[in-house]
């Protein structure tokens, strides 16, 4: 399966590459900075019918055309992200990913992140037992604790203090803000960020967090509950040591 899974990304990439310039539509979803394109809907549509020519029986959980409500907890049903990214993908036209998760029976066995302009795939998860970085297998990360490196943030979390965002970024060594989930969680399974703390759909943390999990690192949401794949809602994914030190600011102001 993951075979056909990586030929598909490469298929929608070179769509993705295409659609930029003047054929590119765009539209607004819930305001000026919440952008949708015709790209974004032609690429789910295109892994959609790739999907379904592989699997009819496969359900999908994807952001646009109305498929965004899927429960992941019965059958086999693959999480897509046509371009996570989207502002960075109409403004910068870099800086954006195709992502890709499988779930079976609420079990998640594959993550693919594609890094559309730097042509970097992270993929894996149990049903490999590894994560790869195109084709070199990636080491789970130093088990690095807060003050140890950089943390990837969601601005508006930070901007306004939610969730102690503040607080645990003054712990860290400092923070970034991508304006992609894709991309801090590539960063986070390299090695070279600790932790990302966000608002995210589950489209966003799918994929990345299989690899997460595979290489050792945890995951959580609000209240410290298991993410509940429903609508928007907060996320941590961290380092272990990372992780307990969060939730050590988030226990001392309560």
């Amino acid at each position: 399966m993951e075979k056909e899974i990586i030929g598909w990304i490469y298929e929608a990439a070179e769509k993705v590459k295409s659609g930029l310039g003047d054929a590119l539509k765009v539209d607004q979803k819930n305001g000026r900075t919440d952008l949708v394109t015709n790209v974004d809907k032609e690429v789910q549509d295109f892994i959609v019918k790739k999907i379904h020519d592989y699997d009819p029986e496969a359900l999908i959980l994807g952001e646009e055309n109305g498929q965004d409500d899927t429960p992941i907890d019965k059958g086999r049903v693959f999480v897509i992200d046509p371009i996570d990214g989207t502002l960075n993908f109409v403004m910068q036209q870099e800086n954006f990913c195709i992502m890709i998760a499988v779930y079976e029976e609420g079990v998640g066995q594959l993550g693919f992140i594609y890094d559309v302009m730097r042509d970097e795939l992270l993929w894996g998860g149990p049903k490999v037992g590894k994560v790869y970085n195109n084709k070199e297998e990636l080491s789970a990360p130093e088990n690095k604790s807060l003050s140890e490196g950089l943390i990837g943030m969601n601005a508006a979390l930070y901007r306004k203090d939610l969730f102690h965002a503040q607080e645990i970024g003054q712990t860290s060594m400092g923070i970034r803000v991508l304006g992609c989930a894709g991309l801090d969680f590539v960063a986070i399974l390299k090695g070279t960020q600790i932790g990302y703390v966000s608002m995210l759909s589950p489209w966003d943390y799918a994929a990345g967090t299989i690899m997460m999990e595979q290489l050792g690192m945890t995951v959580i949401g609000e209240n410290q509950q298991p993410l509940s794949f429903k609508g928007r809602e907060f996320f941590i994914g961290a380092t272990q040591a990372a992780m307990a030190e969060i939730q050590a600011i988030s226990k001392a102001n309560h």
